[in-house]
């Protein structure tokens, strides 16, 4: 891995893989819903959408019809914290990427028309994930967990906030968001240093310095947000507060939520849905921001068996906090965690994606055998003294589906 610096301040990092032929292409911008004010929510993603529209050069068909015809694919993301555009294509290509890449970026048009078409493009997206209810319960925990700080935002936003956007408040955004010290270029593939002579080329100009990022640390709520729906299943997510990207026990994390609920042969897996046949799905996440994060439980369940699968979670959860991980169970983590790592870097999506995020958001980079190293250190005691941290306060809650009185009366501290 090459960490390269451009003549105006631009962080390049390359990671070259001369075995391949494919070449990832990523464009990282340190911004997302966490960055917005509630009457502008949304505006991140809108962005997004919107740099895809067409420029003074392509457009929006244009855009479609290059990537397609060089066999590439082109897409982008929005997250609560960073944004990325990005692209993967054929070592040849990736000038014909790189170029299209930063015309999207410096010289979207953003048209009037453009922009009302996209707005109902957005919201039938809107729609779609409002159909979608084991969608939904995960940003509904966001809110119940965060409760007013921009951490509990969704990354969507809503029609009413869309409605009122036009050019100028986009434009404005991006100037204030967009700048070269919260931008990150990532590679990964099969290229030489002449890449650095085409960033040069076509990032070389960027100049804007933008604004400071100021953020307040999310405090850790513990509400209950219910939305009513008639749903066959009801879809319920419980959290617990996590740890920052920055914190050294990640790893100590990553092997407690893949003993709970990170895998098939995870306690609430073979407990809930093997054991008891209880759930469909079920699984736990971790989720890391720059100063905070939570820890999730998700399961979907039929109305009737809702108060049983809650009662199996707490008792397992309880069942944690007071018998903690064995010895087999950490070994397994483990290897699951090295297996995974190691499968992940032959993609070169996947080492493209690692890049950009390490260097945003943590300004720092793991070889392989410092990761592994890291993850061979965690003992049970550092898992025991981090379950009883997480358990120490009361969970936030959430439900999509039909009304439950054991909903209303279940209590959020019973695992402190």
């Amino acid at each position: 891995m090459n960490k390269y610096t451009l003549n105006n301040g631009l962080r390049v990092i390359v990671e070259p893989i001369p075995t391949c032929r494919s070449v990832s292409f990523g464009i990282w911008v340190k911004t997302g819903s966490r960055n917005e004010s509630k009457d502008i929510n949304g505006i991140s993603h809108f962005i997004e959408h919107m740099l895809f529209k067409g420029t003074d050069q392509y457009s929006a068909k244009d855009i479609a019809e290059l990537f397609d015809g060089i066999g590439g694919n082109v897409n982008a993301f929005t997250s609560k914290e960073y944004t990325c555009y990005y692209a993967k294509v054929l070592d040849e290509h990736l000038p014909i990427a790189v170029e299209a890449l930063a015309d999207m970026f410096f010289r979207s048009t953003f048209d009037p028309a453009e922009l009302e078409k996209e707005k109902n493009v957005i919201f039938e997206e809107i729609s779609m994930y409002e159909d979608t209810p084991d969608d939904m319960v995960h940003d509904l925990i966001a809110k119940a967990a965060f409760e007013d700080h921009s951490l509990g935002y969704t990354i969507i936003g809503t029609e009413q906030n869309l409605s009122a956007m036009n050019a100028n408040a986009l434009r404005q955004y991006m100037k204030e968001q967009y700048s070269v010290d919260h931008t990150v270029i990532a590679i990964a593939g099969n290229v030489d240093d002449s890449i650095i002579e085409l960033m040069e080329h076509h990032f070389g100009g960027f100049q804007n310095k933008g604004s400071e990022h100021s953020f307040s640390a999310p405090p850790f709520a513990g509400n209950l947000e219910y939305h009513q729906k008639k749903t066959e299943q009801n879809h319920i997510c419980i959290s617990l507060p996590g740890l920052s990207a920055k914190d050294d026990r990640l790893y100590a994390m990553v092997l407690l939520n893949n003993a709970i609920g990170g895998g098939m042969s995870s306690r609430l897996f073979q407990e809930i849905r093997e054991k008891r046949g209880m759930a469909y799905s079920v699984y736990s996440y971790h989720t890391s921001y720059q100063d905070g994060g939570m820890f999730t439980i998700y399961t979907g369940t039929a109305p009737k068996q809702t108060a049983d699968v809650l009662k199996v979670t707490m008792e397992m959860m309880h069942e944690l906090k007071t018998e903690g991980l064995s010895e087999s169970e950490l070994k397994k983590g483990k290897e699951q965690m090295k297996g995974s790592l190691i499968l992940s870097l032959e993609s070169t999506s996947s080492r493209m994606n690692r890049l950009g995020k390490n260097e945003l958001m943590l300004g720092r980079h793991y070889s392989l055998d410092e990761i592994i190293e890291r993850i061979e250190r965690v003992q049970l005691e550092h898992i025991r003294e981090l379950t009883n941290e997480m358990l120490s306060s009361p969970f936030a809650m959430a439900m999509v589906g039909q009304k439950d009185d054991v909903i209303d009366g279940f209590r959020r501290d019973q695992l402190v």
